[in-house]
């Protein structure tokens, strides 16, 4: 039995990897780094502090991780302030997924880029619980935001599905014991490895219906 669905947001309800490679990428440009050919599949996943003291190490940005952060992060906001760019009917999707669960949130973004993103999707009161990496001790692809989400909503992890579209998303939420459902994003497939752990494999986030969900609980 399932007895709560854990939604991704980036790449599963808002489709921001893009934006959030074309924003890192300039940024890495202009601040004296080098960007490498698998620097947004690493990033992918990481919690603020790890992807800003990435940029400020690996990629070698001649600012502090802390000052990374920062100026990434209100880049973000301001492209949140001009457009959210909704993945196609993920709003619907959720809604009729809240119909029948509870619902939680285990996100990579910062906090104040959840509550936009949320609020922008007109899906804040959905969710039971949404929590950030930054609020929990490592990004993924370590469990400890789904662990997180899924005590918080009094759940065992492994009687909760949840969502996710990157490889380390997918090795994090496997690794909480949770039965996953991926939704890859085209530009950015899954590993060899990651698709091996996930239970379902979606071509699109609309072909997540509670019928799927009561067979997965089965």
């Amino acid at each position: 039995m399932v007895d709560a669905v854990l939604f991704d947001l980036d790449g599963v309800i808002v489709d921001s990897e893009p934006v959030w490679e074309e924003v890192r990428r300039t940024y890495v440009a202009e601040h004296g780094g080098t960007w490498q050919p698998d620097a947004q599949r690493r990033l992918m996943g990481m919690s603020t502090g790890e992807w800003a003291t990435y940029l400020s190490g690996e990629l070698g940005v001649d600012r502090s991780a802390e000052q990374v952060a920062t100026e990434v992060v209100t880049e973000m906001a301001r492209r949140y302030a001009q457009h959210v760019p909704l993945v196609p009917q993920a709003d619907a999707v959720v809604r009729r997924i809240a119909a029948r669960w509870p619902l939680g949130l285990a996100s990579s973004s910062p906090t104040r880029l959840i509550a936009a993103a949320l609020e922008a999707a007109g899906l804040a009161g959905e969710f039971g619980v949404t929590l950030s990496t930054e609020q929990t001790g490592r990004g993924k692809p370590a469990p400890d935001v789904w662990l997180a989400v899924a005590d918080r909503l009094g759940v065992d992890p492994a009687r909760c599905v949840a969502v996710e579209d990157s490889s380390n998303g997918v090795r994090s939420a496997a690794a909480a014991g949770c039965l996953v459902v991926a939704v890859p994003h085209l530009s950015y497939p899954l590993d060899a490895d990651a698709e091996a752990l996930a239970a379902v494999l979606l071509p699109s986030i609309d072909a997540l219906t509670p019928e799927l969900l009561d067979g997965l609980g089965r």
